[in-house]
């Protein structure tokens, strides 16, 4: 990455927990207020990778919704996401990615059509790179999860990521949502010459199953059963307690059990939504297996977070590589960043290890194309 140039981060759902978490933290980290916890890429092993500097990012996006991120930024301190004192302390720089924040939509009323909506979310992100004088522009969406679509059309998801591919701009989706696996979209991304990434972030219980199931595998146990209930409140907890947005999810969680230990595992996730747990969510799973000569036993797990705190160190990373990569000419699929996903691009390892090696390689890839 040349000295002194800045990377444009654009946020789809710019004005929601995990892009606000994303904001504040790059900006206390900055300013030294908090170390890099949860960045791989802020390790040594990245240290040669040429990656953009985190004072050399600048935000904007897309939303629907119209909370500043000043105010967003002190809702999260009274949830227990940010620490108290910290919206005041990066107020200024809030402030500043809210100035660059556009309407997203299609909103309720909204008569435009997809091609005049495209046009313009890609007319914003054009804009942005002009007018801040950005080398790139990597566009991530970090938005609410969208139903998988059910009938002719695009989904908002995949309307972003259309705009994206045609003003330029490198794509990762950190959602369930279908963003641009759209089959309509297929051509234009391979034509595009341009990386991208997805699809669902990893940042609890799939990450720990991804840890877990290849144990089995490397044990010789025979696994009957994996269930998982999610307890969720927020607005994912909202979104998800729609039947459609929920099964969008779960597909992605569901993979890395099939992709190592093969079908047939009974079992499945079910999300609830629990409000009073507001940003705060609650994974249990149930396993069932086969021991020596038959016996049976079981393994439960818990994981407690909040998912905004777990997947802002990973969007950053991820806007971080992504850039670097288009900047030395990678494109379509980055395989290499499966370690960031629930339902990663492509057919990598779904093991975390193996995962991690392949992220290692990457990053000594990009260290070597300085």
């Amino acid at each position: 990455m040349t000295t002194g140039t800045r990377t444009g981060v654009w946020l789809v759902g710019a004005r929601g927990s995990v892009a606000t978490t994303v904001v504040a933290g790059c900006a206390a980290m900055t300013a030294g207020l908090h170390p890099p916890t949860g960045m791989a890429t802020e390790t040594d092993a990245f240290a040669a990778a040429g990656l953009p500097p985190l004072p050399a990012l600048v935000f904007g996006g897309h939303d629907t919704a119209e909370c500043p991120l000043p105010k967003r930024a002190e809702e999260l301190t009274a949830a227990g996401v940010l620490p108290h004192g910290l919206a005041a302390a990066v107020a200024a720089e809030l402030h500043a990615a809210d100035e660059e924040i556009r309407p997203g939509g299609p909103r309720p009323g909204d008569g435009r059509s997809e091609e005049e909506l495209i046009t313009a979310f890609a007319a914003d992100l054009a804009d942005f790179r002009t007018r801040r004088d950005l080398t790139r522009v990597v566009v991530l969406n970090v938005a609410t999860t969208e139903p998988a679509p059910g009938g002719a059309g695009l989904p908002p998801s995949s309307l972003y990521a259309a705009a994206a591919l045609r003003a330029g701009c490198p794509y990762v989706n950190f959602t369930p949502s279908t963003g641009l696996r759209h089959p309509a979209l297929a051509d234009t991304a391979a034509a595009s010459g341009l990386p991208h990434a997805g699809r669902d972030g990893k940042t609890g219980q799939t990450l720990l199953r991804s840890v877990l199931a290849p144990m089995f595998v490397q044990r010789a146990l025979t696994v009957r059963a994996w269930s998982g209930t999610n307890l969720l409140g927020g607005g994912d907890g909202a979104a998800l307690a729609d039947p459609a947005a929920a099964a969008a999810k779960n597909a992605g969680k569901e993979r890395v059990l099939t992709d190592t230990l093969g079908p047939g595992v009974q079992g499945e996730v079910h999300i609830d939504d629990v409000p009073a747990l507001g940003e705060w969510k609650t994974a249990w799973d149930h396993i069932a297996f086969d021991g020596f000569l038959g016996s049976r036993m079981t393994l439960q797990t818990t994981w407690q977070g909040c998912d905004s705190a777990l997947a802002a160190p990973l969007v950053l990373d991820l806007a971080r590589l992504t850039a670097r990569a288009h900047e030395i000419g990678l494109s379509g699929p980055l395989e290499d960043l499966a370690f960031y996903f629930k339902d990663p691009d492509g057919t990598p390892p779904s093991a975390l290890a193996d995962q991690y090696t392949r992220l290692l390689a990457f990053g000594t890839r990009l260290g070597e194309s300085r």
